[in-house]
């Protein structure tokens, strides 16, 4: 029986290496647990013989690996943050009933429907049964369970606390879902208006102005400027304009498509997005909004991390890499540095000057007190209120700017049409 070497930590957090003897990679690890300890990812290694040369092959091992079922997982898209956010909420509440781990997997796989999270759930559970970890298992699964998620579920199980981890994180994840689902149900109602009008307009455009041109070619009225920009806008809608291939309604229909992938394109590079990010952070009104959201956003996620008991620099890092914007990037990846050289947090962030006074100070004082995490939960909080209200002024701002604008559109394009009318009633009433 092969003999395996690895490294693991006790339930004091005491970190010691030894070997043990099993018949595969995932054997040893369940042995390894059941000692009462925890194997460090990656440390489960084969140990090698002196004089045995290569190792051969194992025909019954390579018919068992052959023989086992394989999961295909096309890497395409992701889990929809609902299902994970139900899927968490379930888990918790099945690990704070007492259920066993994998029964509890089981279970919640069970009563998926066929797809893409239903496969998922069955590779972990699988996983599990064979001794893997839960946060192991989950980190092979990235498109549903990402850093942050396996990370603080490994902090629940190094620390026995898996049943609170859990419902931490479906807290943290229904409050950004909470968030999300207010701002875009805020956006729809701009969004279905300015569409249908657009589309209305288009339809002017294309059937009606034509029908006026006819008629003022009939009177061989003098047509104004505006109207004669109209008309000419008229022809570029409906692709009747000298050397156009493609109708210019074509283009309106598409041009939101056509500027979203435009939009992911320069997001590609590096520079693209920090370019976008900046720009978009000193917006009138729209840069305070996202500025807001970034801020719960980050201290919400930091502050989970911290009261799950992963390290600060550990947590800074996590942090960074899902807060979303490239701004506060930098800023956290200057914190980072700063805590690593023994410095302070709150130092750093005042200078990159990417967050309200106010911010700064909440998280000095939760330095200072020992109570950081809380601290991080309370600016959440605040800021997720301060999202919402943000949402509610946007809005009601942008209600009558719609309206100025519309009727602006309309008004010109009447007046371009009665112009003409008035010039053809003046010169009826002058031949009588």
């Amino acid at each position: 029986m092969p003999t395996y070497q690895f490294k693991a930590v006790d339930a004091t957090g005491k970190e010691q290496s030894s070997t043990i003897d099993a018949g595969s990679e995932k054997e040893a690890g369940k042995k390894i647990r059941e000692k009462g300890l925890f194997p460090m990812q990656g440390t489960i290694r084969e140990q090698k013989v002196k004089g045995r040369g290569k190792k051969q092959d194992d025909p019954t091992a390579k018919k068992k690996k052959k023989g086992k079922g394989i999961t295909l997982d096309i890497p395409i898209g992701g889990v929809s943050l609902k299902k994970m956010t139900l899927f968490t909420r379930q888990l918790s509440t099945l690990q704070d009933a007492g259920l066993p781990l994998l029964r509890s997997l089981q279970i919640l796989e069970s009563q998926q429907k066929g797809g893409r999270f239903k496969r998922i759930l069955k590779g972990v559970a699988e996983e599990v049964e064979q001794g893997t970890t839960l946060s192991d298992a989950m980190h092979k699964y990235p498109r549903a369970f990402d850093r942050l998620y396996c990370k603080m579920v490994a902090a629940g199980e190094l620390g026995g606390v898996l049943d609170i981890i859990l419902q931490r994180l479906a807290e943290f994840m229904e409050k950004g879902q909470r968030l999300r689902r207010r701002i875009k149900g805020a956006l729809i109602y701009p969004s279905v208006v300015i569409t249908i009008a657009v589309l209305i307009v288009t339809g002017i455009m294309y059937f009606v102005i034509p029908k006026f041109q006819e008629i003022f070619n009939d009177f061989d009225v003098k047509l104004p400027g505006l109207t004669l920009w109209l008309i000419d806008a008229s022809k570029w809608v409906a692709g009747q304009k000298e050397g156009q291939d493609v109708p210019g309604a074509i283009w309106v229909v598409f041009s939101p498509l056509i500027i979203f992938g435009l939009y992911k394109l320069i997001r590609i590079p590096k520079a693209g997005r920090a370019a976008t990010d900046w720009i978009f952070l000193r917006i009138p009104v729209i840069g305070g909004l996202i500025k807001k959201t970034a801020v719960a956003r980050f201290t919400r996620t930091l502050g989970t991390l911290i009261a799950a008991g992963v390290p600060i620099l550990e947590a800074i890092t996590i942090t960074k890499e899902t807060s979303g914007n490239w701004v506060f990037e930098r800023a956290l990846g200057n914190v980072h540095d700063s805590i690593r050289e023994g410095e302070t947090f709150a130092d750093p962030l005042r200078d990159s000057k990417v967050c309200d006074a106010i911010v700064v100070n909440m998280i000095q004082v939760g330095e200072e007190t020992g109570d950081l995490d809380v601290m991080l939960m309370k600016i959440a909080d605040n800021y997720d209120e301060e999202v919402d209200v943000a949402v509610q002024s946007l809005l009601s701002l942008l209600e009558p700017f719609m309206v100025v604008i519309l009727g602006g559109i309309v008004g010109t394009i009447v007046l371009a049409l009665f112009l003409p009318l008035v010039s053809m009633i003046e010169s009826v009433s002058g031949q009588k």
